[in-house]
């Protein structure tokens, strides 16, 4: 048994840190974009390569810190549990590439999109490999966004491969970090110390053929810096959150970060938004408010 699940926040805290904490990730989260378009220009591959290195670093300072280093050797020594890390290791890897590049590249509504699906994907893949019925607001729901993405495929000629790739991959992180039995912080602190070698390679390939973008002495070196802040402190908060509120509640919160994404690609970066995209946008969202309504419904009920 890894004793990671031994990571607890106190469940007698103030009724409003819950709140807060999740606003506080999903916020962040939604907006992300703003930063990553710090590096436009810049490969996403090698903005990949210094976000996994700057987070390791301040995730391992905060295990030190928590004096929890033993949960990581106690981790490896599971051959089981270090399997699943190294899977969701690998799906966190490309779910963040994906993003890099996507903002970067011009398609902050799509991404917005992704994660929009992403909770459709979670009960899809909940009926799929955990064998969980099918109730009828679901169906419809999963029917609804399943138009959705016909309707872009028919209007664009393409899957909006993005938006799928982000909720898939991101969806089947999420399953496996459920039957983990690493806590959130040294789950994802093994999740990227995993990454590291391949990360410090290209770093230092990049730095012996000169076409390495940090340690120019400017601004530059600063925001690679950050990466690690801007990614490890929204999941320290989300796993915060999700100590101190019930699930469902939870769940309304994750939909802050998809809609602050939208707005900005919208409005502040004024990526094209047709009709297609209009009509593919309120499928999604009608499928969430038949999934959410029923969620709700169900747990008043209780």
């Amino acid at each position: 048994m890894v004793s990671g699940t031994n990571e607890n926040f106190a469940v007698n805290s103030p009724i409003w840190q819950g709140p807060v904490y999740a606003i506080l990730a999903y916020g962040t989260w939604g907006l992300l974009p703003i930063y990553w378009k710090l590096f436009l220009g810049i490969p996403p591959l090698e903005v990949l390569v210094h976000r996994i290195l700057w987070s390791v670093i301040f995730l391992m300072f905060v295990v030190l810190i928590q004096k929890k280093f033993i949960l990581l050797v106690e981790l490896c020594r599971s051959p089981k549990q270090l399997f699943i890390i190294l899977t969701t290791s690998m799906l966190l890897g490309a779910n963040w590439m994906i993003y890099i590049w996507a903002v970067n590249e011009g398609f902050v509504i799509e991404t917005s999109l992704g994660y929009f699906i992403n909770p459709l994907v979670n009960v899809m893949l909940g009926m799929i490999i955990f064998k969980e019925r099918f109730k009828l607001w679901q169906t419809l729901a999963l029917i609804l966004a399943l138009c959705g993405v016909l309707n872009y495929l028919f209007g664009f000629g393409e899957l909006p491969w993005i938006a799928l790739g982000l909720a898939s991959s991101f969806s089947i992180y999420g399953m496996l970090r459920k039957i983990s039995e690493a806590g959130p912080l040294i789950g994802l602190t093994m999740e990227t110390l995993i990454l590291v070698p391949v990360a410090l390679l290209l770093l230092s390939w990049w730095t012996l053929d000169g076409s390495s973008h940090f340690g120019t002495m400017s601004e530059l070196d600063l925001y690679f810096l950050g990466c690690g802040l801007i990614t490890s402190f929204p999941l320290l908060w989300f796993a915060a959150a999700a100590k101190r509120l019930r699930f469902s509640t939870l769940g309304l919160f994750q939909y802050l970060a998809p809609t602050s994404q939208f707005l900005l690609g919208v409005f502040l970066y004024k990526e094209p938004f047709t009709i297609t995209h209009a009509i593919t946008f309120a499928l999604i969202w009608m499928a969430l408010v038949l999934y959410s309504g029923n969620s709700i419904s169900n747990k008043l009920r209780k």
